[in-house]
């Protein structure tokens, strides 16, 4: 008879060792994952509560907003308005996995073979991972980013230090590269690079703001459009990336706290484009990983309905009716695709082979879908193999609601082809991060006049910004730039739909 891992509710470390080690042998030899080494750490609810308030890393540099977002969660969960997740894991190498304390034996196990196998192979193979993180560097950097906000707050006090992160937190969200690089990003070598770098880019720097004529009248040698379009390199999406190049009265130390915020911006670039992907991924490794430690007899009877209680929480779906529907649940979406694609690889029916040929009938399960983990993202996945069974199953249809038509709320797909299409088409442009985040971007700087500083955001579908949120970020741009901000809203005709124009507040000059 094979040996339990564990007997009821009770672990210690070795216990951990023994689940781990047995999570790996079937990770390895059943499924064909290749992870980053493991390192496994077991932490308080209060930690776990820390780790929430920094964004799940192991290090980061202080800021007030962390303590805020401590503060929330942990009255939240005092007063149990909210739980607490079993396991964060870290996108490093090793692979970082923080368990919770509090889980019993089968929840450990859960959650090695979920973060420790599912996680890990997913952060080492997808092509989103491999080409904007670097996991062999991240740790050092968070390291040398922590120590080097501290020296800045010693050298120019910790008022200036928050004013420029707050500016910097508030343009995260748009200081990301969207498109490869010609090299990919090593954060060692950034580290290293930081003194010589700042030599170099001031002299850069000088040499463009030497061209802008003096006075208000524009002198004949004014830069011309197009010459002062490429010395900026515009137009240009990456906010971050702009203002610490070209920012005219920024420190080099605030230049280099954009470039931290910038790097950690890009660090997090992958996941928000593949949440469905990566918990489905790890959703269906843990699911086969504890299937086949019962079936090894390794975990109980009882162990195993533990475990499923778990699972069917995690992968529960509301209906488009129930109060707490609040669109797909990604584990649910996610692990139901995993579960499809099997179906169809190994018993597909005649619809599958019309609609993937490719992969129907195939008979290797794991190698299609080792595969997919490595070459998709959330909106290509979706566009790609939804079936037209999941969607029947998961009763998808698609509701039309045009504000500038009076005809109301209309039901534009159904079960048939042409709604197939249609349903999988719409659910993948919303998973598509070029269609949801606003796209704004540099287009021009007044070097002859004022030099304000000119931004278009291109609408979609009337989708124009929230004034007052707006009109706040465009204060922090402003504050950076140290000169007017405009930022136009133009249609895809270009017609100016809206104009933001904001002033920077008079602060100290920075040392």
């Amino acid at each position: 008879m094979t040996e339990r891992l564990f007997e009821g509710a009770d672990w210690d470390f070795h216990t951990l060792q023994r689940i781990t080690d047995a999570c790996e042998e079937v990770a390895k030899n059943d499924l064909g994952l290749d992870v980053y080494p493991n390192q496994i750490e077991v932490i308080t609810a209060e930690q776990m509560l820390d780790a929430y308030s920094s964004v799940g890393m192991p290090l980061f540099y202080k800021h007030w907003s962390f303590g805020k977002q401590f503060a929330y969660h942990e009255a939240s969960y005092r007063k149990g308005l909210m739980g607490l997740a079993y396991e964060i894991v870290i996108n490093s190498s090793p692979c970082i996995s923080y368990l919770m304390e509090e889980n019993t034996a089968t929840m450990q196990t859960l959650v090695i073979a979920h973060a420790a196998f599912g996680h890990n192979h997913f952060f080492k193979n997808n092509y989103l991972f491999k080409q904007w993180t670097d996991a062999d560097g991240i740790l050092d950097y968070l390291d040398f980013a922590k120590n080097y906000v501290m020296s800045c707050e010693e050298r120019y006090g910790r008022t200036e230090v928050e004013r420029t992160l707050d500016a910097a937190h508030a343009l995260m969200s748009h200081g990301i590269d969207r498109y490869p690089g010609k090299k990919k990003l090593d954060l060692r070598a950034e580290e290293k690079r930081a003194g010589r770098r700042r030599q170099h880019e001031e002299e850069v720097f000088n040499d463009l703001w030497r061209t802008v004529p003096k006075g208000a009248a524009k002198s004949k040698s004014a830069l011309s459009l197009e010459r002062r379009r490429k010395l900026l390199g515009l137009p240009q999406e990456n906010l971050l990336y702009f203002l610490e190049k070209s920012a005219p009265r920024l420190a080099p130390w605030q230049r280099e706290l954009l470039r931290i915020v910038r790097h950690i911006a890009q660090y997090f670039y992958p996941q928000s484009q593949t949440k469905v992907m990566n918990e489905g991924t790890a959703t269906y490794v843990h699911y086969r990983i504890m299937t086949k430690l019962h079936q090894q007899g390794r975990i109980s009877d009882g162990n195993f309905l533990e475990f499923l209680g778990s699972h069917t929480n995690v992968v529960f779906q509301p209906e488009f009716d129930d109060p707490r529907f609040s669109g797909f649940n990604p584990y649910a979406l996610g692990f139901a695709m995993m579960q499809d694609i099997e179906r169809i690889v190994a018993r597909p029916e005649d619809e599958d082979r019309e609609w993937f040929p490719d992969i129907a009938g195939k008979n290797d399960v794991m190698g299609v879908l080792r595969d997919v983990w490595a070459n998709y993202r959330d909106e290509s996945f979706i566009a790609q193999f939804l079936s037209p069974k999941l969607m029947r199953h998961l009763r998808m249809f698609h509701l039309h609601d045009d504000p500038e038509e009076r005809a109301g709320i209309r039901v534009d797909a159904i079960h048939d082809e042409r709604g197939f299409r249609r349903v999988r088409r719409e659910l993948a442009r919303q998973h598509d991060v070029g269609y949801i985040d606003a796209n704004i971007e540099v287009v021009d700087v007044d070097l002859s006049g004022d030099r304000r500083l000119i931004l278009h955001h291109h609408v979609i579908k009337g989708a124009q910004l929230n004034e007052t949120d707006a009109k706040r970020v465009l204060q922090h741009l402003a504050d950076l730039w140290t000169y007017d901000v405009a930022l136009i809203e133009v249609d895809a005709q270009d017609k100016v739909l809206r104009e933001y124009v904001v002033s920077p507040r008079p602060i100290t000059a920075a040392a």
